[in-house]
């Protein structure tokens, strides 16, 4: 029997003892999707749908034949855990796993491929046979940061989301360490949870969640209580919560096509004094998404008359002068300048906006823009001392960047003109090394002439 032959009748018998004894997964009981363990896990915490689940995996038919696997290619395989990224009876296997389990799955085609198979490797109708090894799992990054981690427990329902400005009702509890220190039902509008002393990482999260849909929250300090902490909760600066949060119920804001001219200007005006009082409290990023909603409302507005154009106007240059102080504060200095330019479109002249640009310039090691933006400010206004004495800061910053970039780039080539010189000593001393054993094996050869030379007298 060949090697292919062999394991392919190793292929067939683990087939039939996954079909045999298998336990059934699916939840209609139907043995569409079969499961034998075959080394158990390290860990008893298992995934949870939307996490990023590591896989090595072989794909074989019932019959034996490979073909497919991740080993083959030394890669493991990453997906979203229930979200359709892979066939159905891998949804429902791999979530009965636990860290470091591996597994043998028989799937039925209705769990798999079915009758349009895959091709050109898949059959239609073929019952696929899989041993799946789980390596790791991560909850899903909702702000990409690692400052929002969300893990699903239970899968909300429907295709809509609440938005900024929605009203929420949900269910919460908070956790700091082992210690529970919130837990009730509220209902708020989304972007203004910080009025019900909630972190701004719940409103984030809350735009991604569906109706009904019961998850955990992972919240870093940024998106937590941040530097001030919570004292009502006893909670201190910069520290991480873990939250439990259940979406009840939400009734969506209007968004922008449903509203008129009048009522976006209405409403511009109530949201920019929510957005100075949360920057006025330090809650920069709650002070970001009141400012950017005047943005979302009026950049784009078209055909107003001459007194909405100049109401518009006046609300946007606020809030984009707003929204770069907010960034300046949040260390986010490339969406600073971007807003210092867009207001900078609408008052070319604006003090504020050079000013404020110059500084995330600054901030950002950009010298000469810097300079520019505050001899600018001079232009329109001869009297600011300060920025005079921010350009006298960029003068230095750029001496002192310079001087140490130049003794950088001494030592680097210090150390180049070290390591040549080393390697010419190798050389030199390989060099020497090589003619005396060349002389020694010309003295040799010489004397063992001499010698049969003499043999031979």
């Amino acid at each position: 029997m060949t090697t292919d032959e062999s394991a392919k009748n190793n292929g067939q018998s683990l087939a039939a003892a996954v079909a045999e004894k298998g336990e059934d997964l699916t939840p209609k009981k139907d043995r569409g999707v079969l499961k034998i363990v075959k080394r158990v896990g390290n860990s008893e915490e298992a995934p949870m749908i939307g996490d990023r689940v590591y896989v090595h995996y072989n794909g074989k038919f019932a019959n034996g034949k490979k073909f497919d696997s991740s080993r083959d290619r030394n890669e493991p395989f990453v997906f979203h855990l229930g979200r359709g990224q892979v066939i159905k009876a891998w949804d429902i296997g791999v979530a009965s796993m636990k860290k470091g389990e591996m597994c043998h799955l028989l799937c039925r085609p209705e769990y798999a491929y079915g009758s349009a198979g895959s091709v050109p490797k898949i059959p239609s109708n073929a019952t696929l046979f899989f041993e799946i090894e789980l390596l790791d799992f991560k909850g899903e990054d909702l702000s990409e940061d690692g400052g929002i981690i969300r893990r699903i427990k239970r899968k909300g329902e429907g295709y809509s989301f609440p938005n900024e400005g929605a009203r929420v009702e949900v269910h919460l509890e908070g956790r700091c360490g082992e210690r529970m220190f919130d837990r009730r039902d509220v209902v708020f509008i989304v972007g203004e949870g910080e009025d019900h002393d909630i972190p701004i990482g719940i409103d984030k999260a809350l735009e991604k969640m569906q109706r009904g849909e019961e998850c955990i929250l992972y919240i870093g300090p940024r998106y937590g209580f941040g530097e001030t902490g919570k004292p009502r909760f006893g909670i201190e600066p910069n520290a991480a919560l873990v939250y439990e949060v259940t979406l009840q119920s939400f009734e969506k804001a209007k968004e922008s096509w449903e509203m008129d001219t009048k009522e976006k200007l209405e409403q511009a005006a109530i949201v920019k004094e929510k957005g100075t009082v949360y920057f006025k409290g330090g809650k920069y990023l709650q002070a970001v998404i009141q400012y950017g909603k005047i943005v979302s409302w009026l950049e784009m507005e078209y055909g107003l008359s001459e007194k909405e154009s100049k109401a518009s106007d006046s609300f946007l240059l606020a809030a984009f002068l707003n929204l770069a102080m907010c960034y300046l504060k949040l260390r986010e200095y490339t969406k600073a300048v971007e807003c210092c330019n867009k207001a900078l479109g609408l008052d070319s002249a604006n003090e504020k906006g050079l000013y404020r640009r110059g500084e995330a310039q600054l901030l950002m090691n950009e010298f000469e823009s810097a300079r520019g933006s505050f001899e600018k400010v001079l232009e329109v206004n001869p009297q600011n001392k300060a920025a005079r004495l921010q350009i006298s800061m960029c003068q230095k910053k750029a001496k002192e960047h310079n001087e140490r970039d130049r003794r950088t780039y001494a030592n680097m080539f210090a150390k180049f003109a070290e390591r040549d010189a080393k390697e010419e000593a190798s050389k030199a001393v390989s060099k020497k090394a090589l003619e005396a054993v060349t002389n020694e094996k010309a003295t040799g050869s010489q004397a063992a002439e001499e010698e049969k030379a003499k043999s031979h007298v």
